[in-house]
């Protein structure tokens, strides 16, 4: 356990360390080509992350999915209860302000008439520390989007990641999640969420 917990640092450290530019201009190839995948015209109800700090920038890709008419829906972090519910937004400067660990989530006012089933979503688009070349992934320990994508088995899961961010073989556990794609800013990687 403590190998991966000082390999999510390493990485987080490398990541941390990209300049703002380079965030800005790798996180548009990574949308660039999220824009491009076949699999996008086939679902209409995506669970999109909003970034923070170093993460691939979200907020761009938000709004192009709402353009192109697709259902959004982004997440509210309950602590106590560990867990993400799914908020659909259509306007973000609106309808977003600082929550969990100053992170943008939906207001309040939004949190029972916008509620998505989690079972009506059909793409999950996931941040993470590490991700490898099976399509692994590690969060950042807390378990919420593990918990969260393995409630809807079905929802094509996609992590967006830099380059830097990516291992070849991560030391999963048990209740870490398969992905379905993991998208950088020069490739697209495809797994095929076997067992660990």
């Amino acid at each position: 356990m403590n190998d991966s917990k000082q390999l999510r640092k390493d990485i987080l450290g490398k990541r941390d360390s990209l300049t703002r530019d380079e965030i800005v201009l790798k996180s548009s190839a990574i949308e660039q080509s999220f824009l491009s995948l076949p699999e996008l015209s086939e679902r209409n109800n995506i669970f999109l992350y909003v970034s923070f700090r170093s993460e691939v920038e979200t907020l761009p890709l938000l709004h192009a999915l709402i353009r192109l008419g697709k259902k959004v829906s982004v997440p509210i972090t309950y602590v106590e209860e560990r867990r993400l519910d799914a908020i659909s937004i259509t306007n973000p400067a609106e309808e977003l302000i600082p929550g969990y660990c100053d992170i943008p989530e939906p207001k309040k006012e939004i949190l029972t008439s916008n509620y998505v089933n989690p079972m009506d979503i059909d793409m999950i688009v996931l941040p993470g520390s590490v991700f490898d070349e099976r399509c692994g992934r590690f969060g950042y320990g807390g378990g919420f989007y593990d918990r969260f994508v393995s409630a809807n088995p079905n929802a094509l899961r996609v992590g967006l990641a830099f380059e830097t961010q990516i291992i070849e073989r991560a030391p999963l556990q048990d209740h870490d999640e398969l992905l379905d794609l993991v998208i950088t800013e020069k490739r697209i990687i495809r797994g095929s969420r076997q067992a660990v």
